[in-house]
């Protein structure tokens, strides 16, 4: 594993400590293509100004809605949400293309089945051998094998989960939305926002297996709906988003067990908000430093920032920030923990914002780039 270059790439989501090696970086976004999209786009951040250049697109693809770099920095994947294998038996979900850092060329490699239906989310483990898939209309999670040219072999672990939950819309089976490897790349956690529950894998990366168990599960209050989570850098805290509540849930980390332990739930939305329809939560994320912690709010269009206490990992709201338009499905911090980039779905734009070190506030750049339905950013230093 080549730790000083997985730094780099900000695997905020893995828990390892960030820090910058490169002053700009290639942005990818992945994008939905019902509408204008037609693939995933490229621009370029400059790390002294927050500075997005004009946009580019980087490769035709079907929804890429997700995507992942491989920690060498060498190889991106990217999935098409609407794949099923059981209505297309030809290779589609998972995509691989090998990356160019200087050129921020991609050239698909090749194309695998996710393993069951409605892949939603995708990483890679933290030594490169193994992309991770949580497929939310299988209600299930993946494992799929990265030969030595960055190309993906067939799944060779597909795990179904099983059960429902209250919310008669959304919870009648299960979802699974996120899938994050430990910081010591020993377990797999995969939050199903269908069955209220957060399932811990034994993770067997050389071997691309996932095994569950059980023991280390953590169960969300009845309708929470869990969708994605993030890992403290010191990996003795995980933080759950919980999409119908619009809350955030706070896990002690037994990295020895692999176990979960709830400490505290807070809302994500200002002291006296209540979840009105149309609110949902989306992307969780911990600041580089391990200070603050991060959460979209949709609905409300807001970037809710709290500050954590380095001994509990319990959280203290510090603002709400308006993200400047609809739907912030997503965002991401840039490797040197400076800026935020906020991806506005349903207007269409990515807002940069510049993250206060000492309080971990945002604040406006006037940074803003128009990208089609923008659901997912990745950062790749350039070389």
């Amino acid at each position: 594993m080549n730790t000083p270059l997985l730094a780099v790439l900000g695997l905020a989501l893995s828990g390892a400590v960030v820090s910058a090696a490169s002053s700009d970086y290639h942005v990818y976004f992945g994008t939905y293509t019902n509408g204008a999209g037609k693939g995933i786009y490229r621009a370029r951040l400059e790390g002294a100004s927050g500075r997005l250049s004009e946009l580019q697109l980087a490769v035709e693809a079907r929804d890429p809605a997700f995507l992942a770099v491989h920690p060498q920095g060498r190889f991106l994947y990217a999935l098409d949400e609407r794949s099923d294998p059981k209505r297309d038996p030809s290779p589609a979900g998972i995509s691989a293309y090998a990356l160019d850092a200087g050129s921020g060329r991609l050239t698909l490699l090749n194309q695998q089945s996710a393993g069951a239906s409605g892949p939603c989310h995708l990483t890679v483990d933290q030594s490169g051998r193994a992309v991770l898939v949580a497929n939310y209309a299988g209600g299930g999670a993946a494992a799929l094998p990265i030969r030595a040219d960055g190309s993906v072999g067939q799944a060779t672990s597909v795990v179904p989960h099983v059960g429902r939950s209250v919310n008669p819309s959304r919870q009648t089976a299960p979802h699974a939305h996120a899938i994050v490897a430990s910081p010591d790349n020993r377990f797999a956690l995969v939050p199903d926002l269908g069955i209220d529950r957060v399932v811990v894998y034994q993770l067997d990366a050389g071997r691309a297996v996932l095994t569950p168990q059980p023991a280390g599960d953590a169960l969300l209050p009845p309708g929470s709906g869990p969708r994605h989570l993030a890992f403290h850098p010191t990996g003795r805290f995980v933080y759950v988003i919980n999409e119908l509540f619009c809350t955030l849930a706070v896990y002690r980390w037994d990295a020895r067990a692999g176990a979960l332990q709830e400490t505290a739930i807070v809302s994500t939305l200002p002291a006296g908000v209540r979840v009105e329809p149309g609110y949902s939560t989306a992307e969780v994320a911990v600041h580089p430093s391990g200070k603050f912690l991060f959460g979209s709010n949709r609905g409300h269009n807001t970037i809710v920032t709290f500050a954590i206490d380095p001994a509990t990992g319990w959280l203290s709201p510090v603002a709400h920030a308006s993200t400047q338009g609809k739907t912030p499905r997503h965002f991401a911090i840039d490797p040197s923990g400076r800026w935020l980039l906020a991806e506005n779905q349903d207007s269409g734009t990515v807002v940069v914002f510049g993250i206060d070190a000492a309080s971990g506030r945002l604040t406006r750049t006037g940074q803003v780039i128009e990208v089609p339905a923008p659901v997912c950013a990745v950062f790749v230093p350039i070389k």
